[in-house]
């Protein structure tokens, strides 16, 4: 097994990708959903995936912000642990529709919007779907370029 990237750092070689990253940043980190919501999402969609840099990132992204042990070794099975808010249920409810084919078609019925209208304004639902496009962008990176999990971000990837 190797310890280090595929790719040097992307940024590096596509200079144009900093900023389209910074941005992305920038949407989910506007207010309108909590950080750790986020990242519950951005931890459940790097597990949906199947991909170890990308859980392992957002799994030290909740710990770093202080979140338990249980809340984050129960995102894989958030759907009967008793660690999880409405609101972050529903969010966490969210990635998986949009991230889980549906035999039956639809991902995201009116069901579960109307839930989640519940739970978060337009402003907020729009960020929701940002935040699961940002971990969805850095998709292929993780999977092409092969990060290496649980480095610093200014070492995951080879010189």
């Amino acid at each position: 097994m190797t310890t280090e990237s595929r790719l040097p750092n992307p940024v590096k070689l596509v200079p144009e990708f900093g900023p389209v990253t910074g941005a992305l940043f920038k949407a989910t980190g506007n207010g309108t959903v909590p950080q750790t919501t986020i990242g519950l999402m951005q931890l459940r969609a790097g597990q949906i995936v199947g991909n170890t840099y990308l859980t392992v990132l957002h799994a030290g992204g909740l710990r770093k912000a202080g979140e338990s042990e249980e809340r984050i070794t129960a995102v894989a099975t958030w759907k009967d642990a008793p660690y999880f808010t409405e609101a972050e249920r529903v969010a966490l409810a969210l990635v998986e529709a949009v991230l889980t084919p549906n035999p039956r078609g639809e991902r995201v019925p009116d069901e579960l919007y109307a839930l989640a209208s519940e739970h978060y304004d337009d402003k907020a639902l729009a960020t929701l779907a940002i935040a699961i496009g940002q971990v969805n962008f850095f998709v292929p990176l993780a999977l092409i370029g092969r990060p290496f999990p649980g480095t610093s971000p200014a070492k995951q990837w080879r010189e």
